[in-house]
């Protein structure tokens, strides 16, 4: 069965930059989100992005009008009976997650394959709230999705060599990269990357640096493209401090505390890009 038309639950940063990376390979999209004003949102999201890749002349406006197309919008599950996979893409929150999937369970076909986005949690623990834990699986993308080439695919328990192999296939028919992954809390990349940007955190709660000299430290010492802390406001500081506790929790080793600063600036509202505000300003 080849992929040819992806539901999308969430239309937020993950969600519709997922949507546009299919759309823009010629795969439909259904995105699904709770209200027409989140729709409507990261179709826009969707369209201002294009529009950026049309400036840079990586893109016509042909080429954006076809992608765009792609997409369609509703408030529903009964929307994605077409789709062969659905990913969920929504806020990384277990109680939140289980209870989609056991939605989408219900509606979706047996034979449609389902997918989680999540960044940390056991993609077994999820798929065991469906009644299709062999065509469950993880598919991990990363944000700016349009620009990032990785997408970790991770294999629950029963996940099958079919499901496997047809996600595979998709990521790559989207120009991605894709890499295989045992299932375990944070997968790869995330338990690698999160812990730093905690540490980092730890950093300046000590006073060590400012936050601009942590960053350059880490961009000309490293050679990242983006310094953690800087990064950490582009996922959310909430996203983060949310994979650390999951990180605590699994594997109860005191190494995942949560950096307390890390904690503060959450309970403030200062969440990163999205609020304008978080370990740097932004401009309204």
């Amino acid at each position: 069965m080849s992929i040819q038309t992806v539901g999308i639950i969430g239309a937020g940063t993950m969600g519709s930059g997922i949507a546009q990376a299919c759309a823009v390979c010629g795969i439909k999209v259904i995105m699904i989100d709770i209200k027409q004003e989140a729709l409507d949102k990261g179709v826009n999201t969707v369209s201002s992005s294009l529009d950026r890749l049309i400036k840079k002349e990586l893109l016509t406006a042909d080429q954006k009008s076809i992608a765009l197309s792609k997409i369609t919008t509703a408030t529903n599950y009964e929307a994605l009976k077409p789709a062969q996979l659905v990913i969920e893409a929504a806020t990384e929150n277990y109680e939140l997650k289980v209870k989609i999937l056991k939605q989408l369970d219900a509606a979706l076909p047996a034979d449609v394959i389902i997918a989680s986005n999540t960044s940390s949690i056991s993609i077994t623990q999820l798929a065991s709230v469906t009644t299709r834990p062999d065509r469950f699986v993880g598919m991990h993308f990363f944000n700016p999705v349009p620009m990032m080439a990785l997408v970790e695919i991770i294999r629950g328990l029963d996940t099958s060599d079919q499901t496997h192999a047809q996600v595979e296939t998709l990521a790559k028919s989207l120009g991605k990269s894709p890499i295989t992954v045992k299932n375990a809390p944070g997968f790869v990349v995330n338990r690698i990357l999160v812990p730093m940007i905690n540490e980092a955190l730890f950093v300046l709660s000590e006073g060590l640096a400012s936050p601009e000299d942590i960053d350059q430290g880490m961009k000309l010492g490293c050679n990242h493209p983006l310094g953690p802390l800087a990064l950490a406001d582009l996922i959310g500081l909430d996203v983060c401090l949310a994979v650390m506790e999951v990180y605590l929790k699994e594997y109860g080793d005191s190494k995942y505390r949560p950096c307390p600063l890390l904690k503060e600036l959450v309970s403030a509202g200062r969440l990163g890009r999205k609020t304008k505000h978080g370990i740097y300003k932004y401009e309204k």
